[in-house]
């Protein structure tokens, strides 16, 4: 990736941290957010032309990463449902060395780190709010936080592949070269399967999520609060995904 790409990423992880500085108010704090998210899509329709026009510009990747405890299998969860969203694949390895979960992700440059910058973000938004949410009287503390954070983790999933679609449809709709921009995106997302399948041609489907909890319903609707940006948007603590 060139500096102005570098430049453009550390702009929008300056203003994730501003608008989640202590003092700030909720006005300040959602407009940071909202520059971010605009620059966000703006990012990922961007690196995507211009890999079509110069290939090799933004190229596939894989990364493997361990998500920590707690709740390292729902942060999977997380991780998974931000790939699918962004043209990524990711496949849960199992527990890692320090106990908690082993994953690898496939994508191009351009989009493993934009996936990395939103899971931070949702990931900080997702905790602060189970950990002042009180749990019922009726229920067992670990069983219902979990099926909060199930919930939560469902809702911004579908959030977030429903606002990269839309930023797909507001892009221009063909390239310089007279391609559709549909069919770039398209012809990167093979690419990142054919990878995928390379390396994991036997893979299994993961199997039925179960809960215990009654939290379901309250963490989807702290995720249809979360702040994914709205239509402007294009792991345990921050650079989840590292090189």
């Amino acid at each position: 990736m060139t500096d102005v790409d570098n430049g453009k990423l550390s702009k929008i992880r300056a203003l994730l941290d501003m608008a989640e500085g202590d003092g700030l108010s909720p006005e300040a704090a959602e407009n940071y957010r909202l520059k971010a998210y605009e620059l966000m899509a703006k990012y990922g329709i961007e690196q995507a032309l211009l890999d079509a026009a110069k290939p090799g510009n933004d190229k596939p990747a894989d990364r493997i990463i361990n998500l920590d405890n707690p709740w390292s299998m729902e942060k999977v969860r997380l991780m998974n449902g931000l790939a699918q969203a962004m043209g990524c694949e990711l496949i849960h390895l199992g527990r890692s060395e320090t106990g908690g979960r082993k994953v690898h992700v496939f994508g191009h440059e351009s989009d493993l780190q934009r996936m990395d910058i939103l899971f931070t973000s949702l990931l900080l938004q997702m905790l602060r709010e189970l950990a002042r949410t009180p749990v019922p009287p009726y229920d067992a503390p670990r069983a219902f936080r979990r099926s909060w954070i199930l919930g939560f983790v469902d809702k911004v999933s579908v959030r977030v592949r429903e606002a990269e679609q839309r930023a797909r449809n507001e892009a221009t709709p063909t390239t310089a070269d007279g391609r559709s921009t549909a069919l770039v995106l398209a012809d990167r997302k093979a690419l990142v399967t054919r990878a995928f399948e390379d390396a994991y041609p036997r893979r299994r489907n993961g199997g039925r999520t179960t809960m215990k909890g009654r939290g379901y319903g309250a963490g989807a609707a702290a995720g249809a609060r979360a702040d994914i940006g709205g239509t402007r948007i294009g792991s345990g603590a921050r650079g989840a995904i590292g090189r």
